[in-house]
């Protein structure tokens, strides 16, 4: 604890001399995860980045454990989204440097992804080449680390610098002696296919088959994502064939989901539900997912007689809708005034503690008062109240305004 202590007042003083103040998570000791817990719940209602600042360092937040990668991003997008960019680099090159846990590879990868979420591709880029060149202990490197090149490529993808990903590639591997690997290959692909530049991808699979690197279902799937995009059907057909004639791979649900994903966003559900149909024919299960892209896209197009069809057809088949089936139900059926359907599908979500999101049960609970079936509107609500106690006065005001 003196060792912490120290190099906490050793990486604070040189820095603008903050005045912090020390969070008192608890009166006694907390485990880190619930140390995590409290900051992440404290991160969504704070606005001043000195005290985001101390909120992440008080938490001894690391990469290695899931909630505190999730509490290391809303951090991050506070800071990025109020301006406040110099915070970030802060917060970040004081952790590397003041903790020795985190001068680590993992941590210097994970903060280059941090950076390209805030759009910092040039602080990525820095610490990238920093990291190469003292590798952070003093220590030069013989060849690159391809984990930081991936990190830096989907850093690129997440500042949507799209350009940015076939430079660093080229002139990075070359410069640094990396070898590329398969996650590599996927990520300059996913750049290229978000990106508009999905024919470009040809040649990354040359070079993979080159290189003995053989592609798999995220290769695939990023491919057809962006052929889709650009509405590029025989792209797509060409790939699903290769798929299977040259490397042996027969599509299975996973890319079914992301053809029929893509058909929905291009307004084409009614392709996607035949390619359902061929799916089920081919002997491969649809998931809960799958329902989902479906009835959001036939909802989006104002098919609501086919979204019901489609969720009836879903539980036939034995397969369990999760909470966005029911609540894409609930909230376009009562956009579309349906609100007897919406009432029914409501009630067997809450039945199975899925309950859809406030802005939705309001909308329903005042079409159903606005249609005359203000005891149904009643009823709704005495149950949200029973499992939300902490919206007690919302619903109380949401009930007052009902018609007597």
């Amino acid at each position: 604890m003196a060792l912490f202590a120290r190099l906490r007042l050793q990486s604070i003083l040189p820095l603008r001399r903050l005045h912090h103040h020390h969070l008192n998570f608890s009166t006694s000791p907390l485990s880190s995860i619930s140390k995590t817990r409290v900051a992440l719940s404290r991160l969504k209602t704070e606005t001043n980045p000195e005290k985001i600042l101390e909120i992440c360092r008080s938490a001894s937040l690391t990469p290695e454990a899931n909630i505190d990668r999730i509490t290391f991003s809303v951090a991050i997008d506070k800071l990025a989204k109020s301006n406040n960019f110099s915070y970030i680099d802060e917060l970040l090159t004081e952790l590397r440097t003041s903790r020795p846990d985190l001068r680590t590879e993992q941590f210097a990868a994970h903060s280059i992804v941090l950076f390209g979420k805030a759009g910092m591709i040039d602080h990525a880029i820095r610490l990238f080449k920093e990291y190469h060149e003292k590798n952070q202990n003093g220590v030069v490197l013989s060849s690159g680390s391809v984990k930081l090149l991936n990190s830096l490529l989907y850093s690129c993808i997440l500042a949507k610098k799209y350009n940015e990903v076939k430079r660093v590639f080229v002139d990075f591997t070359k410069s640094f002696k990396i070898e590329p690997n398969l996650d590599t290959y996927n990520t300059i692909i996913q750049a290229f296919s978000e990106g508009g530049s999905s024919s470009s991808c040809y040649s990354i699979l040359n070079e993979m088959d080159k290189k003995g690197v053989k592609p798999n279902t995220t290769t695939i799937g990023n491919l057809i994502t962006g052929f889709y995009k650009e509405e590029k059907y025989e792209d797509v057909g060409k790939v699903l064939k290769m798929m299977e004639e040259d490397y042996g791979t027969k599509a299975g649900i996973d890319i079914y989901n992301i053809r029929i994903r893509s058909l929905c966003k291009l307004k084409r559900s009614k392709e996607a539900e035949a390619l359902l149909g061929g799916c089920i024919a081919r002997g491969v299960k649809p998931k809960a997912v799958t329902y989902r892209y479906l009835i959001f896209g036939f909802c989006k197009e104002g098919d609501l007689e086919g979204a019901k069809s489609l969720f009836k057809s879903m539980v036939n088949r034995g397969c369990k809708p999760d909470y966005y089936c029911y609540a894409t139900l609930v909230c376009f059926l009562s956009k579309g005034r349906d609100f007897e359907s919406a009432y029914r599908i409501c009630k067997e979500s809450m039945e199975k503690k899925l309950v859809p999101n406030s802005s939705t049960m309001k909308m329903l609970v005042e079409g159903l008062a606005s249609s005359g079936n203000v005891e149904k509107a009643k009823e709704l609500i005495g149950e949200i109240k029973e499992k939300f106690s902490k919206n007690v006065e919302l619903w109380n005001e949401v009930e007052a305004g009902l018609p007597q």
